[in-house]
Formats: C-alpha cells, sequence, structure tokens
C-alpha cells in the first residue's frame, strides 16, 4: 500500500491537514507500545482539531507507556480522490501508518449528519462498514460523545460504544483489552461489563406490528440489562492536558480551551446536554489558573476562551477573570467568554474582558414570546433581555447576535411573530440611549434553527415540526422584520429533517445511512454536499419511512431506542417536565432547590459535590 507523497500533497487545497508534525503532538516508537488507538473526528481537520473532547483524550492515552494514539479527521473530497486514485488508505497523522493495522478506530459522535463520513473514514481504511462483516483481527470500532446516548443507528457500524464521560473510563478499557489482544469476540464478552460500555451485537430487539419496539433485551445472561453512563464524581482532579497541538493552519477555534466546569442547573426542556451532563460540578478557581498558566506557557496562544454549558453560572466567575486578567495582562494574553445568558450579562465584566476591542456580543433568547419561553424553560425574560442590550449600547457596543428556534412544540403563529417583534424592539433600546454615548453601525442579526426533539430531554416525545409548516414560519418571521438594522438567517428544513430521524431512530435507520452512503451521501452537514434527493432514495430502497421517526408523537409508555441506557435522569422527572411545558409552567433553576430529577440516586453522590470554587488574592 502506497503513501501519501509530497507531490500528492501539492495539489490538494490545505495539504496541512493532511501532514502532521504540529508542536505538541505525540510521537512514539510503536515497537514500544501495546496498544495504538486511532482517535477519529468525522469532519475536516479544522473542525475536529477545535474540538476539546478529542485534545483531552488524545492527551490520556498518550500519557499512558502503553498506548500510542494518533489523530484522524475526515478527508476533504479533492483529497479523498487523490487517496483512492493512488491506493493509500486513511492513516494516522502522527506516523502516517494505516489506521487498519491499529488495535482502536475510535469516533466521536458531535452531530447525526457525521455518520456517513464515519462510513467513508472506515471504508479508506480498506475496511467494512459494518462490525458484522469485520474479522477477529481487524480494529475494534469504539464511538462515544452525545450522539451515542442514542447508539442505535450505528449499531452495526460499531463494536462498541461508551456512554458519558470517558476520562477514567477509556484506561479501563485500555487495560482490558490487554488481557484479550488478538482475541476480539471475547474482549466484547467482557468489555460490556465495564460501566457505561454498551456492545450492540450482545443485544436483541424484536419489533410490534405497528413498528414501535417490542422487547430490548441481552442475549446472555451476564450482559447488563441496563447500560449506566458514566461520570467523573471529582472533577477538580480529573486528567486535563497540560499542553495542546499548536495547528499549522487555522482552525475553527484556534485558542486554548479551559473546561470551567460540567452540567447545568437550568433545565432547559430542549436541551440535551443540560439533562445528560448533569450533576454540576466544578474545577476551582486556583486549579483552572494554575492550567491557563501551563497551557499558555506549553503552546504560546495569546488567548484562553472559559468554556462549559452556560459560563455566567460559574460560581467564581468574576474572581477567575479579574485573577487571570491580573497574572497576563503583561503578556497581552486574553480571555473570553464564549455564550452568555441574557439574564447573567454583566457589562463590566465584559467591559474588562474586551478593553482593548469590543467584539459582538451573542445572546439565546430561543424563543420569541414569554409563553414560549416558559414552555421550554429558558428563564429569562424580555426586560432581562432589553436591560442587557441597554446596558451594551451603553457601554459602547452596535453589534448583537440573537439566537432563536422554530418549530417548539406547543408553539402558535403568535410565537414567531414574537421573535420579529423581539428583535425590533432592540433596535428600538438602541435608540433609546443618548447619541453621544452609544456606538454608530447597529446591527442585529438574527439567527433561527429548527427544533430537533433529542433523547433524554422532556421534548424526546414530541414530533418535530414538519417541513412546509418549516418555510411558513420562515416566511412569516422574514415579512415581519421590518428595521433596516436587522438582518435575518436561518437553516433549511430538510438536514434537520434527517437529524430527527437519526436522533430518535432504531436500528433500522442503519440500513437506510449505509444505503444513503453508498448512493454517495457524504459531508452531509455542509450544504455543498448534501444531497435530500439521496436520503430520500435511500429511505424507499430500504422501506424505511423517515416520517416514523421524526414527525409521530411516541406515547409515555412506548420502548424508546435508547431505554436501555441509564442518564441519570429519571423518566418520571422527564415526562412531568413535558406536561409542565403544555401548561409553560416553569420549574425554576436546580441551585433554588433540587427538583428529584434523579441524578443524584442514579449516578450516586449529592448533585452539587464537588463545587470547589476558591478564592484568589
Amino acid at each position: 500500500m502506497n503513501r501519501v507523497s509530497d507531490s500528492i500533497l501539492s495539489k490538494v487545497e490545505k495539504p496541512a491537514r493532511y501532514i502532521g508534525g504540529e508542536m505538541n503532538s505525540y510521537i512514539k516508537d510503536k515497537n514500544k507500545v501495546d496498544v495504538r488507538f486511532a482517535f477519529c473526528f468525522p469532519d475536516v481537520y479544522e473542525v475536529g482539531m477545535s474540538h476539546l473532547g478529542m485534545k483531552i483524550l488524545y492527551y490520556i492515552l498518550n500519557e499512558r507507556n502503553d498506548t500510542y494514539c494518533e489523530r484522524v479527521f475526515a478527508p476533504w473530497p479533492d483529497m479523498e480522490k487523490l487517496m483512492r486514485e493512488n491506493h493509500i488508505y486513511l492513516y494516522g497523522l502522527e506516523s502516517r501508518d494505516p489506521i487498519r493495522d491499529f488495535d482502536f478506530i475510535g469516533f466521536t459522535l458531535q452531530y447525526e449528519m457525521s455518520y456517513t463520513n464515519i462510513l467513508n473514514m472506515l471504508n479508506l481504511s480498506g475496511l467494512s462498514v459494518r462490525a458484522s462483516e469485520r474479522g477477529e483481527q481487524d480494529p475494534v470500532v469504539i464511538c462515544g460523545g452525545p450522539c451515542a446516548y442514542n447508539p442505535e443507528p450505528l449499531w452495526d457500524i460499531a463494536d462498541l460504544f461508551t456512554i458519558g464521560e470517558s476520562e477514567e473510563q477509556i484506561n479501563e478499557i485500555m487495560d482490558l483489552y490487554k488481557m484479550y489482544k488478538g482475541r476480539k469476540k471475547k474482549f466484547l464478552r467482557e468489555v460490556c461489563h465495564i460501566e457505561g460500555v454498551y456492545v450492540p451485537s450482545l443485544y436483541s430487539v424484536n419489533y410490534n406490528e405497528d413498528g414501535t419496539i417490542k422487547s430490548f433485551e441481552p442475549i446472555y445472561e451476564d450482559v447488563p440489562n441496563q447500560v449506566t453512563r458514566r461520570i467523573i464524581k471529582n472533577f477538580n482532579e480529573v486528567q486535563y492536558p497540560d499542553r495542546l497541538v499548536v495547528p499549522f493552519t487555522d482552525i475553527v477555534h484556534d485558542r486554548i480551551v479551559l473546561e470551567t466546569f460540567r452540567g447545568c442547573t437550568r433545565g432547559c426542556r430542549f436541551c440535551q446536554a443540560g439533562m445528560i451532563y448533569r450533576p454540576v460540578r466544578e474545577k476551582s478557581t486556583s486549579k483552572l489558573l494554575k492550567q491557563a498558566d501551563e497551557l499558555i506557557k506549553n503552546t504560546g496562544y495569546s488567548e484562553v476562551s472559559l468554556t462549559s454549558l452556560s459560563i455566567c453560572d460559574y460560581s467564581d466567575l468574576k474572581n477567575l477573570v479579574h485573577g487571570f486578567i491580573e497574572r497576563h495582562k503583561k503578556d497581552k494574553v486574553g480571555v473570553s467568554l464564549p455564550s452568555l445568558r441574557i439574564d447573567s450579562f454583566s457589562v463590566d465584566l465584559i467591559n474588562e474582558i474586551q478593553k482593548v476591542r469590543k467584539t459582538g456580543l451573542t445572546f439565546g433568547p430561543e424563543a420569541g414570546s414569554q409563553r414560549m419561553r416558559d414552555v421550554i424553560n429558558k428563564g429569562v425574560t424580555e426586560e432581562n433581555l432589553m436591560n442587557s442590550v441597554c446596558s451594551a449600547f451603553k457601554s459602547g457596543w452596535s453589534t448583537i447576535k440573537l439566537y432563536f428556534m422554530i418549530g417548539l412544540p406547543y408553539e402558535t403563529m403568535d410565537d414567531i411573530k414574537g421573535i420579529a417583534d423581539l428583535s425590533e424592539k432592540v433596535v428600538r433600546e438602541y435608540y433609546k440611549v443618548p447619541k453621544e454615548i452609544r456606538k454608530k453601525g447597529l446591527k442585529v442579526t438574527v439567527s433561527t434553527s429548527i427544533f430537533v426533539p433529542k433523547p433524554f430531554t422532556p421534548f424526546q416525545w414530541t414530533p418535530q415540526i414538519k417541513m412546509e409548516d418549516v418555510k411558513e414560519e420562515i416566511n412569516v418571521i422574514r415579512s415581519s422584520i421590518k428595521s433596516r438594522h436587522v438582518l435575518y438567517n436561518w437553516h433549511e428544513s430538510p438536514l434537520s429533517y434527517l437529524e430527527a430521524v437519526f436522533a430518535r431512530g432504531d436500528r433500522r435507520v442503519c440500513d437506510v445511512l449505509i444505503r444513503a452512503y453508498e448512493k454517495g451521501a457524504q459531508f452531509d452537514s455542509w450544504s455543498e454536499y448534501f444531497k435530500f434527493d439521496v436520503w430520500e432514495n435511500a429511505f424507499k430502497e430500504c422501506g424505511v419511512d423517515g416520517d416514523f421517526y421524526a414527525y409521530r408523537s411516541r406515547d409515555y409508555d412506548e420502548i424508546l431506542p435508547w431505554d436501555f441506557i441509564n442518564a441519570g435522569v429519571d423518566k418520571k422527572f422527564l415526562i412531568d417536565e413535558n406536561e409542565n411545558a403544555k401548561n409553560a409552567r416553569v420549574t425554576p433553576d436546580c441551585r433554588l432547590g433540587c427538583k428529584n430529577c434523579g441524578v443524584n440516586v442514579n449516578l450516586g453522590g449529592k448533585c452539587f459535590e464537588g463545587t470547589v470554587s476558591d478564592k484568589v488574592q
């Protein structure tokens, strides 16, 4: 088999995607390790290299003396064409060895519409896309990430799934593999006993005549009936990289990413992450500042992004930001906050961060009316938004971005019109600020995305909005926006339809996925390559109705494809929250008192155990 050469790299758009050798990448003697692991991100280099989960596991695996983890990204079509023409297998960036010769091929599942790229990467590796057709000597294909909370659409593609947080779990899997290396079937029979591991070939599914699931059960007595997600209980002490790979080319998030805490207490009913990452666990301020110091020293980056599901909920945020600025103002290293909640917006804090240059501010009201914000349990008001934008305009901002969702459960057309109304109110708020204070050039960008019902949320039983209704709602918003200062962006619906199908699909959509790939589906999340007609034909050829998964309302007693997973949150809590949504009843933030979601009982320990922020003098 051939290897990639300079003559091939000179013909592609961005050769830096495929060469490796970046600062802080690991180079090991492959003959002195027991396990070789290919960590695959099913998208291009620039996207994958921005992903924090890859950075963490790449570091943890390579800190083991017995394991060599290499990075692999989906080649862009120009590179893929040359690889196939020159008989080059998909390879790891560090060694440039074909990953078909590795022990593990791991994929992170961040987005359902990356699934065809997984199949293409397996095919480029010279392997069958179906687990049932791969042999005893082929690599173990392992998948994890948020989409693994419904693994069934990939049941015959992956050999095993990891459910939950993998920092500790991945080491247990590597230790076990060393005991059974070369005996893949035996390894898969044993690895299912590690908490948070799901091996789909060890379970059988039966269906009712109406297409719903009749039963889901293990094939063997020792295989667990339920898979409980893994969590890191002592988050302050969990392994975290002290160095990051510094790319040769621009990537999406080209900066240090510092994870402040995991989990969320807000309880937004549409948000899967807010449910599956419970409970809240924080790192101490002193720990974060120390980690930032090490990463700055070891990478040379001049910006640190503080990240979490809702960064303004970090209990010691102001102290953390001020402490960071004091330590690094001489080095001119900046700090950024990627997301802001309307009700926790602090102009003073943002002014401190952006003393040099005021970039745009982004807020997520999510819905246009207060009724709808109560339905989704967003927990913010129009007054919160107006106070925030008024403070921003007074402090010199003139560029505001507002994010909304359309197609939410229990939505009315008045709620949709409210998106345009709220945008116009933001413009009027700008003109309330005296001329001598406000900055010229007001720009309010309004973006809408289409709601997709996700597993383990209160809305997992609700249908997705139909495509023709999406178009009507978009047209209403477009026609209702009058101000020249408001720019409206929207997403098309076919992609969201497929996302809903695979988010809530069962094993039968696996055949559709494979057929669509065989017919040319690839890079589906990139508009220039998305072909909905290919997917429509794949559904027809497989005899599968996509509407059954996207547009159908579920009964509470129906067996859902992911019901065998214990994600921590009780189903009764999710049902109660869906009923609360129907009546626009708000459930207060968990920090104001326990709402009995079940996480502390099902996963052990107190919900806020490990919140260890400390003051920095």
